[in-house]
């Protein structure tokens, strides 16, 4: 059997196992009654979003947490999966010689982000907020974050020697130590980019994973099975999840998802060494983070708004545009967007 083929039936196989689990879990996320509460949402820099809570204040109630699950059952299809390879004749072949180094860096970014994630999500959901010990306030969390970014970025420098940066039509640039900060930065930056791109049902979701099929291309392109197979349980896990969160979602990622979701898919991209495509193929998440930050630097330097709400899928629903319509032409940008990243990866 082919590679392709084999990922192939791994995307499919993942799609039927989540499908399979992801009911349940919905049932059981109510039971724990962990959904999403009636209550003024803030914005990552801790402001108040009052058009957010104006458009979305009705889903209050619907369960959230649908990131946990895809964490847990891709973690352990990969780690039930990847020994067997050998029997369907593939061979574990990396672009790295220490590909374990590989698999720890992607997982330890995976997991660790997931698990600030879902904490977020358990100190809102069951009112820890003011709690001086549970309570995690915006500037501790980024800290967190940023010590998390570190560890992964020692880990891609150190452990497997990546240090270069390169820009197609421009160059190759050498940047040693340098790329430690580059890559923590990069990675803090998708987190919460994802995280606040994952404001309306299906956005984020779905960008997500029109953006992980140009990646997926890239991993088979460089024969490097382990990101591959990492991918192809991925996609198709979120493909299921997919089918429950676009318009009127059933479930939504919460934190846990889109905090470990969105760093991840940051890492897949350093690993990949397509830094540059990476921004190509993920530039609806990170307009959607510019233009949040742009509008807290309007309201604190120049008392002014530049935006009419942000993030900018906000300003859109302001001006009256659907739900439903606002997530499908993102799409369709997205797929254009992800052509073009693989384009200039390859070239």
């Amino acid at each position: 059997m082919g590679s392709l083929a084999l990922f192939l039936g791994l995307l499919i196989f993942s799609f039927i196992a989540t499908s399979l689990a992801i009911v349940p879990f919905i049932d059981l996320l109510y039971h724990l009654k962990f959904q999403r509460a009636r209550q003024k949402t803030k914005d990552l820099f801790g402001m108040l979003t009052p058009i957010f809570d104006k458009f979305h204040g009705h889903k209050a109630g619907v369960p959230v947490g649908g990131g946990l699950l895809i964490i847990l059952l891709v973690s352990l299809l990969f780690m039930a999966l990847l020994p067997l390879l050998g029997y369907f004749g593939v061979e574990v072949t990396s672009v790295y010689t220490n590909h374990s180094a590989e698999i720890n860096a992607l997982f330890f970014t995976f997991l660790s982000f997931g698990i600030l994630g879902l904490y977020d999500d358990i100190k809102k959901f069951f009112g820890f907020e003011k709690d001086k010990f549970f309570g995690l306030k915006a500037s501790f969390k980024f800290l967190l974050q940023l010590a998390l970014a570190v560890i992964v970025a020692v880990m891609l420098h150190y452990q497997l020697g990546i240090s270069i940066l390169h820009i197609p039509f421009i160059g190759t640039f050498e940047l040693g130590w340098w790329y430690i900060p580059f890559a923590t930065f990069v990675i803090i930056s998708f987190a919460n980019a994802v995280n606040i791109t994952d404001g309306l049902d299906g956005l984020s979701s779905g960008v997500l994973m029109i953006s992980l099929f140009g990646l997926w291309f890239l991993s088979g392109s460089i024969l490097d099975v382990p990101l591959s197979l990492f991918l192809s349980l991925w996609i198709g896990s979120l493909v299921s999840f997919l089918y429950f969160n676009i318009y009127p979602a059933r479930i939504f990622l919460g934190d846990v998802g889109a905090l470990s979701f969105g760093a991840t898919l940051a890492v897949v991209g350093l690993l990949l060494g397509k830094t540059a495509a990476l921004v190509v193929i993920g530039f609806i998440f990170v307009f959607e983070i510019g233009s949040s930050f742009l509008q807290i630097v309007g309201r604190k330097f120049f008392k002014t708004k530049i935006f009419p709400a942000a993030p900018f899928h906000l300003t859109l629903q302001k001006h009256g545009w659907e739900e439903p319509k606002i997530v499908q032409r993102a799409w369709l940008l997205q797929i254009m967007l992800t052509l073009f990243g693989v384009w200039l990866a390859v070239i």
